[in-house]
């Protein structure tokens, strides 16, 4: 059985990261929309300038580019025998949209990553990203962002042009409005769980390898935090 996954969660609370490291203990792509988008507006082409301008504000790219990047990827051979998905979907609308694309596909697992508004904020307005590959450097002070490198790529870090304080508060009520609906959505699957953001990166990714084999054996935990 393949384990395709989605991971749920407010921005700041962590999924990019234990994402990554779940992908890698199981074998299977990561795939982010956030990363595909950046990637875009790097490349500079009109979709990556329209959606700088989007995100710049805090915004939600809209339901039809982001469900035309997820199906193309989809179709790569690498995610035909699974995938996590992070950053999709963010609307009830594109869950629905994902639910047509995984016909013929095992369930998808679904985990929701919980942190409070106050650390997500914290967390958001002190992070620091690689330039290069996007890459969140865990760990780094803002006084050490000139001595310090990506520990993936080497690059250069600085501060998201979206990781203000304004912009952050802007994107959390975003979320609220349009993307925590979609627990509602997922809540009474039985193979969606919640999982404790608000705890040391090495607890979560434990609970989260728990929470996913739980959820892909068909275990009865439902949306219970652990």
């Amino acid at each position: 059985m393949s384990l395709n996954l989605v991971m749920l969660g407010p921005p700041g609370a962590g999924k990019g990261t234990q994402a990554d490291r779940l992908a890698a203990a199981r074998g299977i792509p990561k795939i982010s929309t956030g990363d595909m988008l950046r990637e875009a507006v790097k490349a500079g082409t009109e979709i990556g300038l329209r959606a700088k301008v989007v995100m710049d504000r805090g915004e939600l790219v809209s339901d039809e580019v982001i469900i035309g990047v997820v199906r193309e990827r989809l179709d790569k051979a690498d995610a035909r025998h699974g995938f996590i998905l992070d950053g999709f979907p963010r609307t009830v609308a594109q869950a629905r949209a994902l639910d047509k694309l995984m016909d013929g596909r095992d369930p998808l697992v679904v985990v929701d990553i919980i942190v409070p508004e106050a650390d997500l904020v914290e967390r958001l307005t002190s992070r620091l990203v690689c330039e290069d590959c996007g890459t969140n450097a865990e760990g780094v002070l803002r006084s050490a962002i000139a001595t310090t490198r990506c520990v993936r790529c080497g690059g250069r870090l600085k501060q998201r042009s979206d990781d203000n304080e304004a912009v952050v508060i802007e994107r959390l009520k975003v979320y609220r409005r349009d993307t925590q609906p979609l627990v509602d959505y997922y809540r009474s699957r039985p193979t969606f769980r919640a999982v404790n953001g608000a705890q040391a990166m090495d607890r979560v990714y434990a609970d989260l390898a728990e929470a996913v084999d739980s959820a892909a054996s068909g275990g009865a935990l439902g949306g219970a935090v652990r």
